[in-house]
């Protein structure tokens, strides 16, 4: 499980810095690739984060599971924690 949130993290990680160099790129297909890039691993991270997830509802031994859920809010990223 640690190894999926580790996965994920590095994933919604470089999303962002994929955004941010799309917001700072001067030339437009510089820009629109950055662009692709940041909704390209935005999905792979909601992929991850449903295995993730999917995991979790398996394991309903009663104890609490605590999983990073990145999600996009304007133009950043925010975690928030699943209980």
């Amino acid at each position: 499980m640690k190894d999926l949130q580790k996965h994920l993290k590095k994933l919604r990680t470089d999303a962002a810095e994929c955004k941010l160099i799309s917001d700072l790129a001067t030339d437009l297909e510089k820009r629109e690739l950055f662009a692709r890039l940041t909704d390209h691993l935005s999905v792979l991270a909601s992929e991850v984060e449903r295995a993730i997830s999917a995991k979790v509802s398996q394991h309903g031994d009663g104890a609490i599971k605590t999983v990073a859920r990145c999600s996009r809010i304007g133009s950043g990223f925010t975690t928030a924690a699943l209980m």
